[in-house]
């Protein structure tokens, strides 16, 4: 018989935006991938009903659960909950572990870690040490503290300031907007670029970088990749971000030491399985950590599996990678 394996991911209610039901497709390609590894996946749902979840585990008794939880109810801030119970119920799972799940989830614990550990991050400010600090005159974004996948986040996100009140008039507009605490950052008006990194019984392995290129973006629109340049399939903004992977001897020390940043990462949190580091590179040619994703997409189409592709390995081995770092 079949080992049986939980694919364990968020519940999507018929109003969910495109960023929600990406997890579907996931869902459907990791399954597949099971399957193909000798495997029976069985989806589990997890929401706030943690002791109905609990139940259909353990009436499941899966040698192992692959954990796709990226929101609970819609709420990043939750994310580390499904880690959690697995740990409790001593279920072998895929990917990190709640602490490295929560502190990645939230950007500033995340940034803490990143500048004690001398890993430079852009300079962060909330409402609360805008009381204590005077930011310098200059560019700057506003983000969401929990949420990833650039939810959010516009092409208004960016804005520039001569003095704290105009920070705290963006944040307070923002936070009313999102319905949760956001910060900003100070805007490195650079290249950005990605590093997914993928586990295995071997270890951690930087896939190839990618450069995020803003093609046609015509001058003073902030090349970021917003909301709508990842969900909104018609928009300007999605049809003109191309992934670049195709880089010339001039951007080896670039390439080097992005690699070298994500393996920090990924050895400072204790990361597992699969992760990915954005970056934002300024025009000296220095890298700075936007944010580290401990369960990027795994969809099909997505960067990851794009990298993964350039190194040989197809989806399924992707899975295997992951499900072997357990």
């Amino acid at each position: 018989m079949k080992k049986k394996i939980g694919i364990l991911f968020p519940h999507i209610h018929e109003n969910a935006t495109e960023d929600e039901k990406d997890v579907l497709v996931q869902v459907k390609a990791i399954s597949k991938a099971i399957r193909k590894l000798g495997f029976n996946p069985v989806p589990v749902n997890f929401d706030l009903n943690m002791e109905a979840v609990a139940i259909a585990l353990r009436k499941l008794k899966p040698a192992f659960v692959f954990n796709l939880v990226e929101a609970v109810n819609g709420c990043g801030s939750l994310i580390h909950l499904a880690p959690s119970l697995l740990d409790h119920l001593r279920i072998p799972y895929t990917g990190s572990g709640t602490e490295a799940m929560f502190i990645t989830s939230n950007k500033l614990v995340g940034k803490v870690f990143l500048e004690a550990n001398g890993i430079a991050t852009p300079k962060a400010y909330t409402l609360s040490s805008l009381k204590k600090e005077v930011p310098a005159k200059g560019e700057y974004i506003v983000k969401s503290v929990w949420e990833h996948a650039s939810i959010g986040m516009s092409q208004e996100s960016v804005f520039k300031a001569k003095r704290a009140s105009e920070i705290i008039s963006r944040l307070e507009k923002a936070e009313k907007r999102m319905k949760g605490e956001c910060f900003c950052e100070e805007y490195i008006d650079g290249r950005e670029f990605n590093a997914a990194i993928l586990g295995g019984s071997d270890g951690p392995e930087v896939l190839p970088p990618a450069e995020i290129l803003f093609v046609n973006y015509p001058s003073g629109k902030p090349k970021i990749v917003d909301y709508r340049a990842k969900w909104a399939p018609d928009s300007f903004e999605y049809l003109n971000t191309d992934r670049y992977y195709d880089f010339g001897p001039e951007d080896k020390m670039i390439i080097k030491s992005i690699e070298a940043t994500a393996i920090k990462c990924w050895n400072l949190l204790a990361l597992k399985g699969y992760a990915r580091v954005d970056f934002r590179v300024d025009e000296s040619g220095k890298p700075w950590v936007l944010e580290i994703n401990a369960n990027p997409c795994l969809s099909p189409d997505g960067g990851f599996a794009v990298a993964s592709a350039l190194v040989g390995l197809d989806f399924s081995m992707i899975v295997k990678r992951i499900i072997d770092d357990i």
